[in-house]
């Protein structure tokens, strides 16, 4: 009988935290430090590929629309949400005593590994956060220039002419690729947008440019491919850098240091 119950306490022991994802750049962290079972839902935002460097790994996880009722009936050990989460359902969870863990955005890479480290203890496998840190390193001095390179002069161009600016986990990226972040000169602080008109007036060297939709609802998305921009293409470079590698850290990082890689070579070769 002593025996039996010596082995229900060490499978319980044994048990792994089930956790529930309430933000897409949280999503993309979980999938790689927890394991399958002990995902009980990612964000809804996980499936979208505008949003998510996940999405199509996504559309075999549950997701949650990230109402109080819908979160509590999954049962969570813990609940990873951000700053913008719904304040109600952060309310409820702390009323019911669920852990919650709360993650701002990370303004650069050391925040954002501390936040790996996070995620990856509160899944019970802090071996992984280390190794998935230890892989993003790897990317990041992939993407490197070689020593002595000159910096280009770049700005990043979303639907809306949006932009990150210095002290942004992007304008990290941005410099450890060999580029110099130039949206300070369009009267940008961390975030901000950069009308077309200014951009036209005073273009950088290379526009790291978002990809409108084939149909372009918006007139957000039509500024991407504004028929003016053609009229600095002598002088601006564009490369693709697509939305979904704005905001997010975690592996999205791995993607963001290639494609930043892949610009700066489209640049060099197009300027010799």
């Amino acid at each position: 009988m002593a025996a039996g119950l010596g082995a229900g306490s060490s499978r319980a022991a044994a048990r792994k935290p089930r956790l529930v994802s309430l933000n897409p750049c949280l999503d993309g962290v979980l999938v790689e430090v927890a394991d399958r079972d002990q995902i009980a839902a990612l964000s809804h935002y996980a499936r979208d590929p505008q949003q998510s460097s996940i999405a199509e790994r996504a559309k075999s996880y549950p997701i949650t629309y990230e109402s109080a009722e819908e979160v509590i009936s999954l049962r969570p050990d813990v609940v990873l949400s951000a700053a913008h989460s719904s304040p109600a359902t952060r309310a409820a969870l702390k009323r019911l005593g669920v852990r919650a863990e709360l993650f701002k955005v990370p303004n650069s890479w050391a925040e954002n590994q501390a936040d790996i480290r996070r995620i990856a203890e509160a899944a019970g496998h802090p071996e992984r956060g280390e190794a998935l840190i230890a892989r993003i390193d790897r990317a990041l001095a992939a993407s490197a220039p070689p020593p002595g390179s000159r910096p280009l002069e770049a700005l990043v161009f979303q639907p809306n002419g949006f932009a990150a600016g210095e002290g942004t986990l992007v304008d990290e990226m941005m410099k450890r690729a060999g580029f110099t972040n130039v949206a300070g000169r369009y009267g940008l602080k961390k975030w901000g947008n950069v009308s077309l008109e200014r951009l036209l007036a005073d273009p950088p060297q290379v526009l790291l440019a978002g990809q409108a939709r084939p149909d372009a609802p918006t007139w957000a998305e039509r500024m991407l491919s504004h028929p003016a921009l053609a009229s600095v293409s002598h002088r601006m470079t564009r490369a693709t850098f697509p939305e979904r590698l704005l905001y997010c850290g975690g592996p999205t990082l791995i993607d963001t240091a290639a494609t930043l890689a892949a610009a700066r070579r489209q640049v060099l070769k197009a300027r010799a």
